[in-house]
């Protein structure tokens, strides 16, 4: 029987993982070609609103592969549920026999996602930070902000929400965690930081070109569907540098995509995330820079999490069951 691990166990399973490490490593293989990843599947849901997407693939030379099925459904706080859920699913790499459910609830890709958003600022955002602007008050807008302790000093947040209600929320729980909370109703207080993190679901842009200031570090994060656009494409034409998780995923979805289709932006002077890991050289070189990472959640991502996190499991299981494996 293939075991069923719930969220309660990979949590505390993805407590033990440096996450932050862990995408920078899955960046870095995907980049070196190490990764295989086809096209995104999805589906897009208009009433109610949601998408679910598919992505799945391996990284050669390991030992499993990975599907991982997520949902975002934007309504469902009126029905009293979250807004995200999803399991992944874990493969034995020369066989094709299944190994694990992790059953997350879309936990996991919450934390590779949020990750993966440190990684991206621990190579583009400017040094003294004074101030993290965020647009959403969401769970990812939370994660952003918390996996960003591992990488920035900085513990100034400025939030941006639809209402105060959530600005609250949002608030109350980040002060919890050590933060000094401020909320805003108003999108440009946000080009104030120099650190700003868009983290929606937005179909129009949210921050605009001619309030971005030099040596500002946007990660975007939002806009994972072609549909879906946070950022006003001027300012990735306005960039100094601009980073995309996967150049082949950013000519379909993403804030890149929006700029490409426009004529804004040329794909040759795109660099991959992870190419910069391995060689900083090619992140931020000036404190004025204006830097975007545009973070369109990459299959590889979810491999890497997904196999630390069962590896954990599995290596628990067994040392429960005194090394015996079930049938």
């Amino acid at each position: 029987m293939v075991p069923v691990f719930f969220e309660n166990q990979i949590r505390l399973a993805a407590e033990t993982l440096d996450a932050v490490s862990e995408m920078e490593e899955a960046f870095s293989v995907y980049s070196r070609g190490r990764a295989v990843v086809p096209p995104v599947g999805e589906m897009i849901f208009d009433n109610p609103p949601g998408d679910v997407h598919i992505k799945y693939g391996y990284i050669r030379d390991d030992d499993i592969f990975v599907i991982k099925i997520a949902s975002g459904f934007y309504e469902n706080s009126a029905r009293g549920l979250p807004s995200g859920s999803g399991m992944m699913l874990v493969f034995d790499q020369k066989t094709g026999f299944p190994l694990a459910v992790l059953l997350d609830n879309g936990f996991l890709t919450d934390v590779r996602t949020a990750a993966a958003g440190a990684a991206a600022a621990r190579f583009l955002a400017p040094a003294g930070v004074q101030c993290i602007g965020v647009a959403g008050a969401g769970t990812q807008a939370r994660m952003q902000v918390e996996y960003l302790k591992q990488v920035i000093d900085c513990r100034r947040v400025r939030v941006w929400g639809l209402n105060e209600e959530e600005l609250r929320s949002y608030r109350s729980d980040m002060e919890e965690k050590g933060f000094e909370v401020e909320t805003t109703r108003n999108l440009e207080s946000l080009a104030e930081c120099r650190l700003i993190v868009t983290a929606t679901p937005s179909k129009e842009p949210l921050l605009q070109a001619g309030w971005i200031q030099p040596g500002t570090h946007i990660t975007a994060m939002g806009s994972d569907t072609a549909e879906k656009q946070e950022l006003d494409p001027h300012i990735l034409l306005k960039a100094d540098r601009v980073v995309a998780d996967s150049l082949d995923q950013c000519q379909s979805r993403g804030e890149v995509f929006q700029a490409l289709r426009q004529g804004l932006v040329d794909l040759n002077d795109v660099l991959e995330l992870g190419a910069v890991i391995q060689n900083p050289g090619l992140g931020r070189q000036d404190p004025n820079e204006i830097t975007v990472a545009d973070l369109t959640g990459v299959a590889v991502q979810d491999i890497q999490i997904a196999g630390a996190v069962w590896r954990r499991l599995e290596t628990k299981s067994r040392s429960m069951t005194g090394g015996s494996q079930g049938g």
